[in-house]
């Protein structure tokens, strides 16, 4: 289904990102990934996807930084020749109650949330613009669309990141570059194994199809959005949620 595409995937090395560029590579994507540092789930991953026979490359960024982001796109399209599809994907959480939440906390994760989607697509929109195609896909939250008590620094930042998708879906449209959002619910990665079993259940007993959702439930979604089968899909949010958020 992507036979021939290049893809851009930040914060890459774990987690969602992680099952992105494997669906993707499965499905004939050449990949570009980025991460922090060259860890030990770079290296394995750098593994598994060259396994699938694609052409892979990673590279050091801090995806909040302006600079750092374009010097990755100009890199990637260097090395691949374009960037078909971009997937925002790098996010942290700095949780706390507002009473109690510092700026460290606020300022840290809107920029690493949502500067950082800023600095991609800036980066790929000459690009992206100029082959008049792609598709931009940012991973926002279902807590994006309905708040979340001590979570308003988090919540913020990824119903910017809804906001910005829209508003490019409007000025890209017209050269053929598609931007969406998909706002995963409960997943299972290695920011919600560290909640408690009990906490872990209640969280189960909100979503109408009674499970965690999976890396992999994420990724199908972002195949979709990246594969031509979406071509006349932009401007939209897609949750991913098990019926959480309904």
């Amino acid at each position: 289904m992507l036979e021939g595409k290049v893809a851009l995937i930040t914060g890459a090395t774990r987690g969602i990102g992680r099952a992105i560029a494997l669906r993707y590579a499965a499905e004939g994507a050449d990949i570009a990934f980025t991460g922090q540092s060259q860890s030990e789930h770079w290296h394995s991953l750098e593994a598994e996807l060259q396994a699938l026979g694609v052409r892979v490359k990673g590279y050091a960024s801090n995806a909040a930084s302006f600079d750092e982001a374009h010097t990755v796109v100009k890199d990637v399209q260097a090395e691949f020749g374009r960037i078909d599809i971009l997937v925002n994907n790098a996010g942290i959480t700095k949780d706390g109650l507002m009473m109690r939440m510092s700026e460290e906390q606020w300022d840290t994760v809107l920029s690493v949330n949502l500067k950082s989607a800023f600095n991609y697509i800036h980066a790929v929109t000459p690009l992206m613009a100029r082959q008049r195609g792609g598709s931009i896909i940012n991973l926002t939250s279902v807590v994006g669309q309905s708040g979340n008590a001590g979570q308003c620094n988090y919540a913020a930042s990824k119903a910017g990141m809804i906001g910005l998708a829209k508003s490019i879906a409007k000025e890209l449209g017209p050269r053929g570059v598609r931007a969406n959002c998909i706002a995963p619910g409960f997943i299972l990665t290695d920011m919600t194994s560290a909640l408690s079993e009990e906490m872990r259940e209640q969280w189960t007993k909100t979503i109408p199809l009674r499970r965690e959702g999976t890396p992999e439930d994420v990724a199908n979604v972002a195949l979709f959005l990246a594969s031509d089968l979406s071509s006349y899909v932009t401007g939209q949010v897609i949750d991913c949620c098990g019926g959480m958020h309904i």
